[in-house]
């Protein structure tokens, strides 16, 4: 076995490396009785430490210096505004934008933006080593109930990308950012509040992908020392963006379709209460958890919460701007979906860990979702 691996090891590193690593097989026989046969097999595994014939490690960064970050799956909802922010704060040339779709013209001259498929781990192998990469920002995956449709494609996106992202990171000693969701609980979850420790057992694909996010990143941290870290984000409403089909996005389509057309139509009762937060507390919640010294963090993943409130509530929230529009409540499959998800988020433990503190209540919500629509679709 170790002679086909040092043919492997020669056909991949060469020969002073190849030798080098049949001398660390030897040492270490018992990996192949614990059937760890398998590292040897795939470069990945052993080519951040084997370089040259040498042992090296991954440059470390130092507390203080200017991070330069890769987000993958930049194009969606968030990494386009965290993008914006980061390059003010650290410098346009140090924030990688990156998705797998050819980018609109602004967003390429706005800085940095490369192909990147989250599924080919050599093409992120290749922009990491190549741009210096020292934060990942992983944003690519497919949402509540998009996932559930495709559930093949949700598996490879959300969970092999996943674990692509996980051990570049223990490679090369990233700190890695994995959000997740108000839909990583279920229906046995307690909803009202909803703590950062309980019973999870989400009834999505997206859900499940989540948890197992959560999990293994929590793992890597333990195992490895990856300095992973994860906020459950809840609904988060944008102005910047089209609603991407997920459960909580009936918060975000009834302005733009109050403003253009007087009228929405609700996928949800009336009374379905959803944690929800406007995007500029989301991304600040980001980056304030990026920062924080790791010696801080006494959790690896913490609730996020800001305002929680029901389609009806919204509503009449709105009404004080817009007087005049019609609303019809039709439920459908993502009814059964806010059924198991939280109702309000105890986030106290963010609030009292790295001072976390939401800016944006319903009122201020609607106040600046409408006044930038409105900008966006002027009456004719």
């Amino acid at each position: 076995m170790s002679a086909v691996c040092h043919n492997l090891s020669q056909f991949y590193y060469g020969p002073r490396v190849s030798m080098k690593i049949s001398r660390h097989l030897k040492e270490n026989v018992w990996t192949w009785k614990s059937g760890m046969a398998a590292q040897c097999f795939f470069p990945r595994m052993v080519g951040a430490r084997f370089f040259n014939g040498m042992t090296t490690d991954p440059v470390v960064r130092e507390e203080g210096d200017t991070p330069r970050v890769l987000i993958t799956g930049s194009l969606g909802q968030l990494g386009t505004g965290l993008a914006k922010i980061l390059r003010t704060k650290y410098g346009r040339d140090n924030i990688i934008m990156s998705d797998i779709i050819k980018a609109p013209k602004q967003i390429v001259e706005s800085g940095p933006y490369i192909y990147a498929d989250i599924l080919d781990f050599k093409n992120l192998q290749e922009i990491i080593v190549t741009h210096h990469i020292d934060w990942l920002i992983h944003f690519s995956a497919l949402l509540s109930a998009i996932g559930e449709h495709n559930v093949p494609l949700a598996m490879r996106v959300n969970i092999e990308g996943l674990h692509n992202v996980m051990e570049l990171a223990k490679q090369y000693r990233l700190r890695i950012f994995v959000p997740s969701t108000i839909g990583a609980f279920g229906p046995d979850s307690p909803r009202n509040p909803t703590p950062d420790l309980c019973v999870q057992r989400p009834r999505t694909i997206y859900g499940v992908s989540k948890v197992h996010g959560e999990l293994l990143g929590e793992y890597y941290q333990h195992k490895f020392g990856v300095d992973f870290r994860c906020l459950r984000f809840p609904g988060v409403i944008s102005a910047d963006t089209h609603p991407g089909g997920g459960t909580t996005d009936y918060a975000v389509q009834i302005f733009h379709d109050v403003i253009k057309q007087g009228k929405f139509q609700c996928y949800l009762r009336p009374n379905t209460r959803l944690p929800m937060m406007y995007i500029d507390d989301c991304l600040r919640s980001l980056i304030e958890v990026m920062e924080v010294p790791e010696e801080k963090l006494k959790l690896r993943t913490y609730n996020v919460a800001a305002i929680s409130f029901t389609p009806e509530e919204l509503v009449q929230a709105l009404k004080k701007l817009i007087p005049e529009f019609h609303v019809s409540y039709h439920p459908d499959s993502r009814q059964d979906i806010a059924d198991s998800w939280p109702e309000v988020f105890d986030d106290s433990n963010a609030r009292n860990d790295w001072g976390w503190k939401p800016e944006y209540d319903i009122d201020r919500l609607c106040e600046v979702m409408v006044d930038k629509l409105q900008a966006k679709y002027p009456k004719k």
